[in-house]
């Protein structure tokens, strides 16, 4: 049997990526986002028109894809309810969000140049990818509220450690991504700890973990 029900978020459960951009004023932006799609080196990703990230991609048209092992669980989740935004929208202010300046010191996360563009990698993700934005498109019908950005794949960075010897592939057993199923947190399949995010949305814990 299926029931007919109004989902409230489609997160079936996908990676989660730190995309680091640049600010106006030159300082890096650091969002945690789980709505990335992929194809060969191209990337797409979706994004609120509200958040300083979708600003900082437009203006800047460069970013950096650090993927996040499930070990960074805690460093990620420091980030949820954070904005780069000075001028938090009036949505996020009443979901708990605040505007944190600096989201690598937030995070406890360092950064590493880039070779090709300006915004930093993240020196603890062992997957960094440097991308350019090739173009941008609004999610459905206008005034949705949320833009899909192209990106193309510039250049991988991978930790030695997940290459398989002789190759140009990553390990997919020694690869343990960090996953954002229905706003909650997920490793090797299985739940790892509560999330803010899910908390800010109200979304019940299910079998997850409490505090």
């Amino acid at each position: 049997m299926h029931r007919t029900i109004d989902l409230k978020v489609k997160y079936f459960g996908t990676p989660v990526v730190l995309l680091s951009t640049r600010n106006p004023d030159g300082s890096a932006n650091l969002a945690p986002m789980s709505s990335a799609w992929w194809l060969g080196d191209h990337c797409a990703l979706g994004l609120g028109d509200s958040a300083q990230t979708s600003a900082n991609l437009r203006r800047e048209r460069e970013c950096v894809l650090n993927l996040v092992p499930s070990g960074l669980v805690d460093a990620v989740d420091r980030l949820a309810l954070t904005t780069g935004r000075p001028d938090v929208p009036p949505r996020k202010a009443a979901m708990g969000y605040e505007f944190v300046p600096d989201k690598f010191d937030r995070a406890g996360l360092s950064g590493l140049p880039s070779d090709l563009v300006r915004p930093p990698r993240v020196a603890e993700c062992p997957v960094q990818l440097e991308c350019s934005v090739e173009q941008e498109s609004p999610l459905g019908t206008s005034g949705s509220g949320a833009t899909v950005f192209h990106v193309r794949v510039l250049r991988s960075h991978v930790a030695e450690e997940l290459v398989l010897p002789g190759t140009h592939h990553v390990d997919p057993v020694g690869w343990d991504p960090l996953i954002m199923k229905f706003c909650e947190f997920f490793g090797a399949g299985s739940a790892i700890r509560p999330s803010r995010l899910a908390e800010a949305w109200e979304m019940p814990h299910g079998g997850v973990l409490t505090h």
